[in-house]
C-alpha cells in the first residue's frame, strides 16, 4: 500500500518541483535578511524547501494598496520557517492568511478598568497574530529589521509574531508552547519565570536592559521576544539569561550561536 508518509513525501515533491521559490529570489532574500546569513549550506537548502511549501499553502494581502510581490512574500516565509527548520511545517496549519500593512497600523484595543469599567481604544501595531486567524504585519518593520544589526539588534517582527502562532498552539499564549517529550514544564517554568521576574525587577530598578522592555508585559510576549533574540543576537541571550538559551535551543532543535 501506498503509505500516508510515502503520501506525503511524493506531494511534496510533487509541489516544490512545481512551485519551489526561484533560486533568483532565495538568493537575493538571503543577502538581504541578517538572520539568514549564519546558516550552513544544508540548512539553507532545507530553508528553502521549507518556505517554498509555506508560500503554496498561505496566502498574502496588501492591506492600504501595498502590492506584495514575490521578494516580501519569500522574505517573511523564510523567516518564518527558520522557526520550525528543525521541528514540522504542519505547525502553522490551521490557518491561511497573512495580511501586510505599508507602515504601522492601528488594531482595536480593549481593557477593563479596577471599577470593572469596560474602555476601547486603537493603537499602533507592527504586528500582530491571532490565535485561529491571520498574522498581521507592518512591512516598514520588516525593512527596517533588515538593516545593520549592529545600530538594530535582536529585533525581528516576522520571529516575534509567528512565535505568537507556536505559543498558541497551547491554546490562550502563556510562553509555553506545546513542549517536546525529553522536555520537562518544571524547568521550562523554573528558566522563564526567573528571567522574566529579572527582567520585571531591572526595569522597576531603572537598570539598564539587554532586551526590548516590551518582553515585561507577559509571558507570551516575554517568549516572542526571547525567540527574536534567540535567532538575531544568540550571545547576548546566552550571556544574560543561559537557562533561557539553553530552553530556546532545546525547544526549537537549534543552536544559533554555535553557527556563529
Amino acid at each position: 500500500m501506498f503509505g500516508f508518509s510515502r503520501f506525503h513525501r511524493w506531494r511534496q515533491y510533487r509541489l516544490l518541483r512545481k512551485y519551489r521559490i526561484p533560486i533568483s529570489i532565495w538568493v537575493q532574500v538571503v543577502s538581504k535578511v541578517p538572520v539568514l546569513q549564519t546558516l550552513k549550506h544544508h540548512e539553507r537548502h532545507q530553508l528553502r524547501k521549507l518556505a517554498s511549501l509555506f508560500l503554496h499553502d498561505k496566502t498574502f494581502y496588501g492591506g492600504v494598496g501595498l502590492e506584495v510581490d514575490d521578494f516580501m512574500r519569500t522574505c517573511i516565509a523564510a523567516q518564518a520557517c527558520l522557526l520550525v527548520l528543525n521541528l514540522d511545517l504542519k505547525l502553522y496549519d490551521g490557518w491561511s492568511q497573512i495580511i501586510i500593512y505599508p507602515d504601522a497600523f492601528l488594531a482595536p484595543q480593549t481593557e477593563t478598568d479596577a471599577a470593572g469599567v469596560v474602555h476601547e481604544s486603537k493603537r499602533a501595531l507592527d504586528g500582530q497574530a491571532w490565535e485561529r486567524g491571520p498574522i498581521v504585519l507592518a512591512w516598514s518593520d520588516i525593512q527596517q529589521d533588515m538593516l545593520d544589526k549592529s545600530t538594530h539588534r535582536g529585533s525581528n517582527v516576522v520571529l516575534h509574531e509567528f512565535a505568537h502562532k507556536l505559543d498558541f498552539l497551547n491554546g490562550a499564549a502563556n510562553g509555553m508552547p506545546p513542549l517536546h517529550e525529553e522536555m520537562r514544564r518544571t524547568q521550562w517554568t523554573h528558566e522563564f519565570s526567573a528571567a522574566y521576574s529579572d527582567l520585571i525587577q531591572r526595569i522597576r530598578q531603572r537598570k539598564q536592559l539587554v532586551m526590548d522592555p516590551y518582553a515585561a508585559t507577559d509571558p507570551a510576549e516575554f517568549f516572542a521576544v526571547m525567540t527574536e533574540v534567540f535567532f538575531e543576537d544568540p550571545q547576548r541571550l546566552q550571556q544574560r539569561f543561559a537557562g533561557v538559551y539553553q530552553k530556546m535551543s532545546e525547544y526549537y532543535r537549534q543552536d544559533p550561536l554555535g553557527r556563529r
